[in-house]
């Protein structure tokens, strides 16, 4: 397939997806564009606006995956214990936007992925574990995502390591301005992103075959 990943970061979610596929990804953080390059050489890496890209080249892949910036939706923004560590601010519709986009002009197969909301979301989305997934396919009850650990993330001086370890990345030449623990945060479990990856090809394959049948 001919995949396209959006708002890439260190490509979590592509991590156990092989070298099966062409893979272009696009990330507007050179620093990270840089090292999603070192750690998948064979991917094609575009530093740029990954909303522009999506509606510019949308019909050149099979597959789409795409993660927008969650910050503005998070719970964390407006709990008890943060809300004052947060200035108030509209939840950004890029997030809405492409799956409205995707759902309708869009003919492979793609998710967005993206935090479960502090408000009932906009549109419909399939839950599993800390995540909403929007997809025009099903998904498995089950998506093999890894526990991290009670407590690990925001509550340990150490946190960035472990994060690390557990995403198997290594962010010690990370030079840019975006903080260590939020990237880290950010990434998608591998098996999860295997997980999906492996429902659309299936689905991809057997639509190739039945059409080769008809002729």
């Amino acid at each position: 397939m001919k995949i396209l990943n959006l708002y890439a970061c260190l490509g979590g979610n592509r991590y156990k997806w092989g070298n099966d596929h062409e893979i272009i990804a696009v990330e507007l953080d050179p620093e990270l564009a840089r090292m999603y390059q070192e750690r998948f050489p064979n991917d094609t890496v575009i530093i740029g606006d990954a909303h522009q890209y999506l509606l510019d080249h949308y019909k050149e892949f099979d597959f789409i995956w795409t993660s927008p910036p969650c910050p503005t939706h998070s719970r964390i923004r407006i709990s008890q214990k943060n809300r004052e560590n947060f200035k108030a601010e509209y939840p950004s519709m890029m997030l809405y936007e492409e799956i409205i986009f995707l759902e309708n002009y869009f003919e492979g197969k793609y998710v967005v992925e993206n935090v479960i909301p502090f408000y009932t979301p906009l549109i419909p989305a399939q839950k599993r574990g800390r995540h909403l997934y929007w997809t025009n396919f099903n998904l498995p009850n089950d998506l093999g995502e890894r526990k991290e650990g009670k407590g690990l993330i925001g509550s340990v001086k150490n946190e960035v390591k472990l994060l690390c370890d557990f995403h198997d990345i290594d962010l010690t030449s990370y030079r840019g301005s975006q903080p260590k623990n939020k990237i880290a945060r950010n990434l998608v479990d591998y098996n999860v992103g295997k997980t999906i990856l492996d429902v659309a090809n299936g689905i991809y394959k057997r639509n190739n075959e039945q059409q080769t049948e008809l002729f």
